[in-house]
């Protein structure tokens, strides 16, 4: 961790006016046209929400300076019970450790945010822009649990794993970090890498049950 604001940043969004495009790791799969072409009925729904704003945070959980210039700078309190979140708006921050937050918000707002925090926060502590570097899925429907459970070691029961739960595990012999939003509904945030790879194993993993992909 660095205890210095020395530090440069850059704005990551890429400049449309200058005809830099961004794309998310499935714009490959042209998800618009699998959407209307597919399945309209089905157990499972598959969502990619790509091009977010991707900051990872790490400082003392006991630094009530620091604890409270995040909270100023975000909006809204940092989760500190294990394995919880929090949304606000478009702003949702993950417990990931007891010294760090995984917080998402919309990408062309990721800038300003990693500059506030910048000019907010002082002392020890670390802010990594990993925007290019994830995505994510949101999956959901009837069946989502059954193919989740084909896919990772964490117990999905309802008494287990509430709305607003989040996991880092292993997910189909890969890794995600997993939250989730609703009785039937769930979030995967995956590393771009592995990002193709994993949407071919839901898929599969979702036969059974009928894929329903929306754009």
């Amino acid at each position: 961790m660095s205890d210095t604001n020395s530090v440069a940043i850059m704005n990551q969004v890429p400049d449309a006016a200058a005809g830099v495009r961004a794309e998310s790791p499935l714009h490959h799969a042209d998800l618009a046209t699998v959407a209307h072409k597919g399945n309209k009925i089905g157990g499972v729904h598959f969502r990619e929400v790509g091009l977010m704003g991707h900051l990872t945070l790490r400082c003392d959980p006991n630094n009530a300076e620091l604890i409270g210039a995040a909270a100023r700078v975000l909006g809204v309190e940092l989760p500190l019970t294990p394995l919880s979140s929090v949304e606000s708006g478009g702003t949702i921050v993950r417990w990931i450790a007891p010294d760090e937050w995984l917080i998402t918000v919309p990408n062309d707002q990721s800038f300003d945010l990693e500059t506030r925090f910048r000019a907010e926060m002082s002392g020890h502590y670390s802010l990594v822009n990993g925007s290019g570097g994830l995505t994510i899925y949101q999956v959901s429907g009837e069946n989502v649990v059954d193919m989740l459970k084909k896919s990772t070691p964490v117990d999905l029961h309802d008494s287990e794993f509430p709305v607003g739960k989040v996991v880092s595990t292993v997910f189909a012999k890969s890794g995600a970090v997993i939250r989730r939003t609703g009785a039937n509904e769930f979030e995967l945030l995956v590393r771009r890498s592995f990002a193709d790879y994993l949407w071919l194993w839901i898929q599969s993993a979702s036969a059974e049950f009928g894929l329903v992909v929306e754009a």
